[in-house]
């Protein structure tokens, strides 16, 4: 294995015929979150106090001389660039009374796949006897580089272990244990803060019965080195018997002559112990103790950490659970229908969902969405993002409102992860359908026919890079949804299929749709029956929404769109907006003054201020009923009635307004202002 190794210039040049492993320590450096975690031993290497050392690399600057620190940095930076697996280093320390004092380092690189250096775990030692003597003798030490080399790769096959299991299975498999000599290895977590569970039960049918819970203040090893925090070496099998007749009597027949065991401290408490059972050995010398003591705090630290993959996997499952909404809430004038199919079964972590979001008015939100990647991290993010976009619909944000404020969310979230959705809004008295796509499949439209389309929606850049790269515009695409149509959204596992285009998915899927059930559960089954007979590697939701010809609620809603300046599109969604609501909430006698009236408002806020147009439709309860339309600019300047003269071209706007309206008037709006008018509906 390819190692570097710089020696300073001043390097000592004392000869000696004997070399002594001093002080210890193991460190774990994540390259990408800047975080290196360092064990009790290597905290007294450096000679500083944990509470002094917050993590990072840079506050050991105190310790390291910038000389030392300069040359050090080199090296680790040249070995992170050639492709080196490893690196080895002697630099100087200056203790806190002011000492200078020779280290010794070495580190293992790990690369992901393409060679990324992203994570060096090693060990640092106190090199201070060592190097008081020639640097010849150096390489003469072959029995440390071994010893050295068994901490090293056991901690480099420790490095992917995921679960306690991987841990166990690693420290079998790495035969860093055989070249120790041991026989055998037992190992027990501390459950509770009382009991201490076996979960590595030693060589193959050296199971005691009995021992699989035993408690921390009974007489075995392991609760000893657990209670008090402390290694426990075992130098014959007198001793054992001596010390522990319990267990002794119980695994005499199997020739123990020495035996270590040794507490899993993590963050300074203990999380287990291990034991190492040996035969023909006759005690452990000082190296030898050292060496053990750095074994275990390495395999402290994956154990550790595997336990906290594991519980955060247990988080993550729940975290999907709670993504997915229980119960799909019963809504007036739709029938709904959804499905959720993880592609593996469940024994990796999704990252799509829906939701159904009840609003004001009569009128319901749907979404679809899919968090990038199949993770823990994926379902946390999910998990955030479906409450956040919930929250944003039932404030009463518009629907690109609603998008851009949970794209600049994730982003905020400092998160690698994207996610794609698209937000539908229908007016269910109306059949105004708003959508808002981020990067996401365009949705298909079954009518009451069966005839199926795909619905063509504009789409903005998927949630977290639009706010990364500052394009926060999501148009809205208007559309009616007539009574007995059916929306359909779903995520890219329902129309994906080995080696084929997107595109013939999506269309394969619109035939599906066309020939399948009329109902809209049946419909459902189908869809996923299909993909679970054709397989795929992705999960896959489904959202289904119908207008109900019958029960379709009446009068009362609240509708609102932004118009950008120099957007024809979004003024044109707006009028289809206006017009569709006018004659669903029974106001058509008088629907051409109110979308007249509507339109001039709307055109003189964009010609004569600087920003967008916010239009807003309500129906007003009272004596008499009145539909009350409002449109809001950024400008504070009041508007002004004024003669046109026969030949103006300009100057009739609020002269239509007060011919046709019943009432109108202007109210400040923060910095801005609304000009509003009502009609009374007959």
């Amino acid at each position: 294995m390819p190692s570097t190794v710089s020696l300073p210039d001043d390097w000592p040049a004392h000869p000696d015929q004997s070399l002594s492993l001093n002080r210890m320590g193991s460190f774990d450096w994540d390259l990408d979150a800047g975080q290196m975690h360092m064990d009790p031993a290597a905290h007294e290497v450096f000679d500083v106090r944990p509470a002094e050392y917050d993590g990072r690399p840079e506050s050991l600057a105190p310790r390291v001389p910038p000389a030392e620190a300069v040359r050090l940095d080199a090296l680790v930076s040249s070995a992170l660039k050639s492709g080196t697996d490893s690196y080895g280093a002697y630099f100087r320390i200056r203790c806190r009374d002011g000492r200078l004092r020779w280290t010794h380092t070495q580190g293992r690189i790990l690369r992901d796949p393409d060679g990324r250096p992203y994570r060096i775990i090693g060990i640092v030692r106190d090199a201070t006897e060592e190097l008081s003597h020639s640097a010849e003798r150096l390489g003469l030490d072959e029995e440390r580089r071994r010893q050295t080399s068994v901490v090293e790769g056991t901690t480099a096959a420790l490095a992917h272990a995921r679960t306690v299991q991987d841990v166990i299975d690693a420290l079998s498999d790495s035969h860093g244990l055989d070249r120790l000599g041991t026989m055998g290895m037992v190992m027990g977590l501390v459950e509770a803060g009382s009991r201490i569970h076996l979960v590595a039960e030693g060589p193959e049918g050296s199971f005691v019965p009995g021992t699989r819970y035993t408690r921390i203040d009974e007489g075995y090893p392991m609760s000893e080195v657990v209670r008090s925090l402390q290694p426990r070496f075992i130098e014959s099998a007198e001793d054992f018997a001596r010390s522990y007749p319990i267990l002794w009597d119980k695994i005499e027949y199997m020739e123990i002559s020495a035996a270590a065991y040794l507490p899993l401290i993590a963050q300074a408490r203990p999380i287990g112990a291990i034991g190492l059972l040996y035969q023909e050995k006759d005690g452990f010398t000082q190296e030898e103790r050292n060496l053990l003591v750095a074994l275990g705090s390495s395999i402290a630290q994956s154990l550790q950490r595997a336990m906290l993959l594991e519980q955060e996997h247990d988080l993550a499952e729940g975290l999907q659970q709670a993504m997915l909404p229980r119960r799909i809430p019963a809504v007036p004038g739709a029938q709904i229908a959804v499905r959720y199919r993880s592609a593996r079964m469940g024994r990796d972590i999704g990252g799509d969902w829906y939701d159904v979001i009840p609003l004001p008015g009569g009128r319901v939100g749907a979404v679809i969405g899919d968090v990038q990647g199949h993770d823990t991290h994926a379902a946390a993010v999910m998990g955030q993002l479906r409450i956040v976009l919930r929250a944003y619909a039932a404030e009463g944000h518009s629907p690109a409102t609603v998008m851009a404020r949970a794209s600049v969310f994730l982003h905020e979230l400092d998160t690698d992860r994207f996610a794609t959705c698209t937000y539908a809004e229908v007016d269910l008295s109306t059949g105004v359908l708003q959508l808002v796509r981020a990067g996401h499949l365009d949705p298909l439209l079954r009518t009451r026919s069966g005839d199926c389309r795909r619905l063509p929606v504009q789409g903005g850049m998927p949630l977290g890079l639009s706010a990364e790269f500052g394009s926060l515009e999501y148009p809205v695409t208007t559309v009616e949804l007539d009574p007995g149509e059916t929306l359909l959204l779903c995520t890219d596992g329902l129309v994906e299929q080995p080696g084929a285009d997107l595109d013939d998915g999506v269309r394969l899927l619109t035939s599906l749709v066309q020939d399948g059930p009329g109902e809209l559960q049946s419909l459902a089954d189908r869809l996923c029956e299909v993909v679970y007979e054709r397989g795929g590697d992705d999960d896959m939701a489904l959202l289904l929404l119908r207008r109900r010809v019958e029960d379709v609620p009446q009068g009362g809603g609240r509708l609102q769109q932004h118009v950008a300046q120099n957007d024809p599109e979004a003024l044109s969604a707006a009028r289809h907006m206006i017009g569709a609501a006018v004659r669903a909430w029974g106001a058509r006698e008088r629907a051409d003054e109110i979308e007249l009236v509507a339109d001039e408002l709307m055109v003189n806020a964009l010609m004569h201020t600087e920003g967008p147009a916010i239009v807003t439709l309500r129906v007003l309860s009272g004596p008499e009923r009145r539909l009350r339309v409002e449109v809001e600019d950024r400008s504070s300047a009041l508007p002004r009635r004024r003669e046109a003269g026969e030949s103006g071209v300009s100057g009739r706007g609020l002269m239509l307004v007060d011919r046709l309206a019943d009432v109108w008037g202007v109210e400040s709006r923060g910095s801005g202002k609304c000009v509003w008018c009502e009609f009374v509906m007959d």
